[in-house]
């Protein structure tokens, strides 16, 4: 018994030092979570959906999810490395707007003179530790000295791969300001990042980019959860309208497929582009990630000229094989007349002027 007891005394400390990490971040408290307790999106101790949202389809629960994770098949990763692109972005001309991809849901934007960067992670994983969830091979071509200063960084909600702890760490100093949902700056806060430079938005609400100039940021509701250890959506998850002088962006975090689409086109629409998850999807979990037939569902309900899709082609989070997520989006956007845009990591997307559109995935 004794023996025993030791044991279990070493577990839970072993537990309680590893769950203190700082990569864990910290849940909302004092003034932030007195602010998020007004918030309409906050019902009985957590942030809910604007429809119900059940984690997995009826039937299924998370025993049966992560016994069928733990035998993926071998296709759900490329068998060779992923072709890129290494573009230069500090010799990026600035007067054109322009989008590049980095692989799963990063990317960067210069647009009207500004420079954002999104849901940035370049640790090589997507996940608490380095061993789990790692990048394929030939993704990791960009790493945080491949950037010049960021006007503004764009963190759609806190899971890790989109919240990445490694990759803030290591562009500390890099950018001005972080623009993010309600209750994730308490993560931010407690890895040491100034609280003056963070924005935290409730679904609706808005902010001015610049000073002057019409370029300003909403965010906007998405059917999803978030949580990075204990304390599930006790933080908000978002998508983000971009509106410039010259362009309406649709920045999508991740979600599933709900009315909250044809919401936001009629608010805002029509878009230049909506940048849409594709991938990491699966019949057990319907609700909190589109398939790739409900991708194009939502271009349409958006009013978006054309599609870019994202969250694929770096990381295996799901049981799909790799690269089915592109090729089914490309056949129902054909099948709909819907105008989609797939660039290679690393290649530019000119807006208004060149959208990539080769099929480079066939392997």
């Amino acid at each position: 018994m004794q023996i025993f007891l030791v044991v279990l005394i070493s577990i839970g400390a072993y537990s309680y030092y590893f769950l203190d990490k700082p990569v864990f971040g910290k849940l909302p408290s004092g003034a932030r979570l007195e602010r998020i307790k007004k918030s309409p999106n906050y019902v009985n101790g957590s942030f809910v959906n604007l429809e119900e949202t059940p984690n997995f389809a009826p039937g299924i629960n998370t025993l049966d999810a992560a016994k069928t994770f733990l035998n993926k098949p071998k296709n759900t990763e490329p068998s060779v490395a992923l072709p890129a692109v290494k573009t230069n972005l500090f010799t990026l001309d600035t007067s054109v707007a322009q989008i590049i991809w980095f692989g799963h849901s990063s990317y960067y934007l210069v647009i009207d003179g500004i420079k954002i960067l999104v849901d940035p992670v370049f640790s090589g994983h997507a996940a608490p530790v380095s061993f789990f969830a790692k990048s394929f091979a030939g993704t990791d071509v960009y790493q945080a000295s491949d950037f010049p200063d960021i006007d503004v960084l764009i963190l759609t909600h806190d899971h890790y791969d989109h919240l990445d702890y490694e990759t803030l760490m290591a562009l500390d100093g890099k950018y001005k300001r972080i623009v993010t949902s309600l209750g994730v700056g308490e993560h931010l806060e407690s890895w040491s990042i100034d609280p003056a430079i963070i924005t935290e938005l409730d679904w609706w609400e808005e902010t001015a980019l610049v000073q002057a100039g019409g370029i300003k940021l909403t965010a906007a509701p998405s059917r999803h959860f978030s949580g990075r250890k204990f304390g599930r959506n006790q933080s908000l998850w978002s998508a983000f309208v971009l509106q410039t002088p010259s362009h309406r962006l649709f920045l999508g975090g991740d979600s599933g497929y709900g009315k909250h689409f044809k919401d936001i086109g009629k608010r805002f629409g029509p878009f230049d582009l909506a940048l849409l998850e594709c991938g990491q999807y699966n019949a057990m979990w319907p609700y909190i990630h589109m398939m790739p037939e409900e991708v194009v569902k939502a271009q349409i309900d958006l009013q978006a000229k054309v599609l870019m899709p994202v969250h694929w082609a770096k990381f295996s989070l799901a049981m799909h094989p790799w690269n089915e997520s592109i090729t089914r989006l490309k056949t129902e956007a054909a099948a709909k007349q819907q105008s989609l845009t797939t660039p290679r990591i690393g290649e530019p997307v000119l807006l208004g002027k060149h959208y990539p559109d080769s099929v480079w995935w066939n392997f």
